[in-house]
């Protein structure tokens, strides 16, 4: 390890990075929370999906046990927020098999399963590869991956935001989070020389970049709009 890693400045810069980058994601984690109240005072899921919580626990899993000592080194802060992410993810997941119809709870259940199973096929893999170097970059690569899908979705609603001019579906306060968290944890990855950190959440980043120039685009631009006289 050079010198510059182990400078305290330094290692500092790195935690409080890591510190920022696992507040701001306990902004994302809370986020579905008005849903589930909707849901649990309706006593119903209506036409709400669970697959995105379903791919959000399969990412914090294989980020967690990418931050584990079993595979990298110095990734404590990967750890703790992933497990945060993966404790709301199964309180969502098993919130929405309490209150979906027959059809969905089968379907949400088999889905859990699978994710589990997945995971434990991961984790029991991963052990069997005794070179260490070769592990960090085989769990690395999933995690890329893995991050990559989840930063890639909000691809589908800019491209709603752009073809219907406006921001009604994509709230604020979280593409805000979803910036704030991928800046911090490039940062993070950048000063830990981890490349299966930076990379993932630059793009992360850059995506969040456009959500915000477009909020602010079509925000101002309803907002000029509500100003015009009806009668001309």
């Amino acid at each position: 390890m050079s010198d510059s890693v182990q400078n305290p400045v330094w290692t500092s810069c790195k935690d409080a990075a890591g510190i920022a980058g696992n507040i701001f994601a306990f902004g994302l984690f809370v986020s579905p929370i008005p849903t589930y109240r909707r849901i649990i005072r309706n006593r119903s899921t209506e036409q709400f999906s669970g697959l995105p919580y379903i791919y959000a626990l399969m990412n914090c899993l294989i980020c967690m046990w990418y931050g584990t000592p079993l595979i990298s080194a110095d990734n404590l802060l990967v750890v703790t927020v992933n497990s945060f992410g993966t404790v709301f993810q199964l309180a969502y997941i098993i919130l929405f098999i309490i209150h979906a119809e027959r059809t969905k709870k089968v379907s949400m259940l088999a889905s859990l399963l699978v994710v589990l199973g997945l995971f434990a096929i991961i984790v029991a893999g991963s052990l069997q590869i005794h070179d260490r170097m070769i592990r960090w970059i085989s769990v690395g690569s999933l995690t890329v991956v893995s991050l990559i899908s989840m930063f890639a979705s909000p691809l589908f609603i800019i491209n709603l935001v752009i073809r219907t001019k406006s921001v009604e579906f994509m709230p604020f306060y979280l593409s805000l989070s979803t910036f704030l968290m991928s800046t911090s944890f490039l940062l993070y990855g950048v000063l830990n020389f981890d490349a299966f950190i930076y990379v993932p959440n630059g793009i992360g980043t850059i995506l969040g970049i456009i959500q915000l120039m477009l909020y602010f685009h079509y925000k101002k631009k309803s907002v000029q709009e509500s100003k015009e006289p009806l009668i001309v």
